[in-house]
C-alpha cells in the first residue's frame, strides 16, 4: 500500500477501533480516543541525598508541543493520528514522566514541578525535538523517535553541571494507534532508563 493509501486508511479506520478512554473534543464535539504513556518501576536507591531537584517541563516547537499525536511521513511534513490525542501536551506528559522516574528512586529530598514555585538545588531543563512517528513506503509499520536535549543546572550559580542528548528508537509493527502508542511507550521507557542513572551521578 502506498504511503498516501496508508494515510487515507488510517483516517477512515481509527476513529471505529480504538479501545480505551474517549474524551470530547472541545472543537465540534469530535470524540478522541485518550492514551497516556507509562513509567517503568525504578529500581530504588540505598542512600538519599539532600538535594532537591526541580523537572522543568520540555521546550518544544509548536509541532510538538499538543495533544496530537504526530505522525511524520516526510521530513518537512507533520501529521497527527485522526481521533486520537495523548492525554497531555507531550512536553507535560514528559515533565510528568520525568519528575516520576526520579522521584520513585528516592535518591532524592524532593523532586517538584515549575513553575509552581519550587526551588530546588538542581534544575533538569530539556527541549524536546522528537516525539514522532514515521511511516514510508518501505516498511509496513512505523518508527517513533524520542528525543530530548536535557541539560541539568546548578541553582545557586546558575552553572550547566552537564548536558547530553537522549534518543530512543521502537518500531511499531502496525500503524494503528495501539501499535504506535505502544512504540511511543517502548521508546519514552527507554529514554528515561538512561536519563534517569545519568542525573543521578550528577545530581548531588
Amino acid at each position: 500500500m502506498t504511503l498516501p493509501a496508508r494515510l487515507a486508511f488510517l483516517a477512515l479506520m481509527l476513529p471505529l477501533a480504538l479501545p480505551g478512554c474517549s474524551a470530547l473534543s472541545a472543537l465540534g464535539g469530535e470524540t478522541l480516543e485518550i492514551y497516556e504513556l507509562q513509567t517503568a518501576p525504578a529500581q530504588a536507591q540505598s542512600r538519599t541525598r539532600s538535594v532537591e531537584l526541580v523537572v522543568e517541563p520540555p521546550v518544544g516547537s509548536g509541532a510538538l508541543a499538543t495533544e496530537r499525536i504526530a505522525i511524520r511521513p516526510a521530513a518537512l511534513q507533520v501529521q497527527y493520528l485522526p481521533g486520537v490525542r495523548w492525554a497531555d501536551p507531550a512536553p507535560a506528559m514528559l515533565q510528568t514522566l520525568m519528575l516520576r522516574s526520579l522521584s520513585e528512586t528516592g535518591a532524592f529530598a524532593s523532586v517538584g514541578r515549575a513553575p509552581l514555585g519550587a526551588i530546588g538545588d538542581y534544575a533538569l531543563l530539556s527541549e524536546l525535538t522528537d516525539f514522532q512517528a514515521a511511516v514510508n513506503d518501505a516498511t509496513p509499520g512505523a518508527t517513533v523517535t524520542v528525543r530530548l536535549i536535557v541539560r541539568l543546572v546548578r541553582e545557586r550559580d546558575a552553572r550547566v553541571v552537564a548536558s547530553r542528548t537522549f534518543t530512543a528508537i521502537a518500531a511499531s509493527a502496525d500503524t494503528d494507534a495501539d501499535s504506535i502508542a505502544a512504540a511511543f511507550d517502548v521508546a519514552t521507557g527507554q529514554m528515561l532508563a538512561e536519563l534517569v542513572p545519568w542525573v543521578l551521578a550528577r545530581a548531588g
